[in-house]
């Protein structure tokens, strides 16, 4: 079948046209998320549209074992086509079962500015996205029970092993999801995986090939980036974390990359379930932005007023190299960095600065086999490293510039096991 090239203009277009060329462009959205695209597609929006209170939905796009869908801009100069959901694009989360805490939400209604269900080998690139609703007063904007909303969304369930997912250059900004529910499609960009229909003839939902790079995601509630929660959470139990798990039940070749990601309500970047994900020349600042009674009040039986910038969930052989962190705002957490419950993490040349829950945690018994090497840590707060209740982690060949009176070890969280090795500390002078 001949690929296509359907055009949308916000500013030229009718929906009336057949969308096959940039003067018989379509004007919005809903001709899109009506199409069944083929491999090979394409979707170009026109540079300066605004799609206000729409959405780009893309599901079931058939079997893209040859040429990608891609969906991107048209236009010479001007701003990023950009999407505006405005609350719209709801769609029904389920992991079709609880999670891995009792207190984590795993069902109900989520609106997306971009939704991608069962779609793989596609590229996404150069769009603006939001997914905003104004409120006149923190109390509304608190609220326990706000609809979760994400910019994008990507979701496998039903057709196994999901490959090739690439998003580019997107700017997200302005969603303002559920601050309590962490582990629904909320946030900036958030992928998840559910429980099959029926598992034994499709397969374990999850990924193999997942590329975030170059985006700017800011001011979302609640991550900033995480790829990706998994129905197979119960797979993961206990500290050593076998690679053939991975390769059956979680996600493989995960690259986030050359993101900057600013004013996440909690955590900034976050690869989960993932066999030796790269996380490397990220940039996260200002977040944890809304761990605070101020906003995170009324949790009612949810848990998880925690966040820290760039970190793993349950992976094995994370690196994380390259990596910059400033002012993380403090909380239970609040570091830069996290090797959380994962086997075989490598922080490796990142830089932190000024974060108020300090540079690094080792999270818990099951953090195990975690490297700390060849960082800077310039005035960092609280208390630098975070041993809590890890069983091992080894710190070597650090420069730590510490302000006076900060200590090298966080005091709340010091009964973990760390071995020193290597490392330079400066005491610096109080900055103004």
């Amino acid at each position: 079948m001949k690929s296509k090239t359907y055009y949308v203009s916000s500013q030229t277009g009718n929906d009336s046209n057949n969308g096959l060329s940039p003067e018989s462009a379509f004007a919005s959205l809903d001709k899109i998320n009506q199409l069944s695209l083929n491999c090979g597609d394409r979707v170009l929006l026109k540079r300066d549209s605004v799609f206000k209170g729409q959405y780009l939905h893309i599901k079931n796009c058939g079997d893209f074992n040859e040429d990608l869908i891609e969906i991107g801009a048209y236009g010479d100069g001007g701003a990023m086509p950009r999407i505006d959901a405005e609350g719209n694009g709801i769609w029904y989360q389920d992991y079709g079962m609880e999670l891995d805490s009792s207190t984590h939400i795993y069902k109900g209604d989520v609106s997306s500015a971009v939704l991608l269900f069962d779609a793989e080998n596609i590229l996404i690139h150069d769009i603006e996205i939001t997914n905003a609703q104004v409120y006149t007063n923190s109390e509304d904007y608190s609220a326990p029970h706000k609809m979760d909303r994400t910019g994008v969304a990507v979701v496998a369930k039903n057709r196994g092993t999901l490959r090739g997912i690439t998003l580019s250059n997107l700017y997200v900004h302005d969603v303002n999801g559920n601050v309590y529910n962490k582990h629904m499609n909320n946030g900036g960009i958030y992928m998840t995986a559910f429980k099959p229909d029926d598992e034994e003839s499709t397969g374990v939902a999850r990924y193999d090939g997942v590329t975030v790079k170059d985006c700017f995601v800011k001011d979302v509630s609640r991550w900033g980036i995480a790829v990706g929660y998994s129905y197979c959470h119960s797979k993961f139990a206990g500290a050593e974390l076998d690679r053939k798990l991975f390769k059956k039940y979680g996600h493989e070749n995960i690259l986030i990359t050359n993101n900057y990601v600013k004013s996440a309500g909690g955590d900034a970047i976050t690869p989960m379930y993932a066999l030796s994900p790269l996380v490397e020349h990220n940039t996260a600042h200002s977040c944890a932005a809304e761990m605070n009674d101020r906003v995170y009040r009324y949790p009612e039986n949810r848990m998880g007023k925690v966040a820290a910038a760039i970190w793993p969930w349950k992976c094995k052989d994370a690196l994380f190299r390259f990596n910059e962190v400033a002012d993380t705002r403090l909380n239970q957490d609040g570091m830069a960095y996290d090797a959380d419950s994962g086997d075989g993490t490598v922080y490796e040349y990142n830089y932190s600065t000024q974060n108020e829950g300090g540079c690094i945690m080792f999270c818990l018994e099951e953090a195990i086999h975690n490297t700390f090497r060849h960082n800077v840590s310039y005035d960092d707060l609280g208390g630098i490293l975070s041993p809590a209740e890890n069983p091992d982690a080894l710190v070597e060949n650090n420069q730590f510039f510490i302000r006076k009176g900060v200590p090298l070890i966080r005091e709340s969280m010091c009964d973990g096991n760390v071995t020193l090795k290597n490392n330079k500390i400066t005491v610096i002078k109080n900055e103004e």
